[in-house]
């Protein structure tokens, strides 16, 4: 599977896209107006590790819940990520066997190098 978790809304996903030039078989889902469903998450966790790795603790919502706070479980983590799209940590790709989570510089290259053979 090749597939990119992404919010169309994010100027920082839209422009890592851009920059990725991701070839055709890649499949985009906005996150936003396609919710992740639990298979798919199941299948991001499994190729992570980790619900935790697939969370955004830099979410608004993260601090005005109070959930950093909080002793959050594997548990909770898949919850919250499920329960609204901002606590997935974007962009999410994956290029098969491979997953490549966030936005920081290194994840980005790794997965231009992986793309772009």
């Amino acid at each position: 599977m090749k597939k990119v978790y992404y919010l169309k809304t994010c100027s920082t996903c839209n422009r890592i896209l851009k920059a990725l030039n991701l070839p055709s078989d890649f499949i985009l889902q906005d996150i936003k107006t396609d919710r992740i469903t639990v298979n798919q998450l199941e299948e991001l966790y499994a190729l992570s590790g980790s619900y935790e790795a697939l969370f955004s603790k830099r979410a608004k919502l993260y601090k005005e819940m109070g959930l950093k706070d909080q002793n959050l479980t594997e548990k909770d983590y898949k919850h919250y990520i499920l329960d609204h799209y901002t606590f997935l940590s974007r962009p999410v790709i994956v290029n098969n066997a491979q997953i490549f989570i966030g936005n920081s510089a290194n994840v980005i290259e790794a997965a231009r190098l992986v793309i772009q053979g």
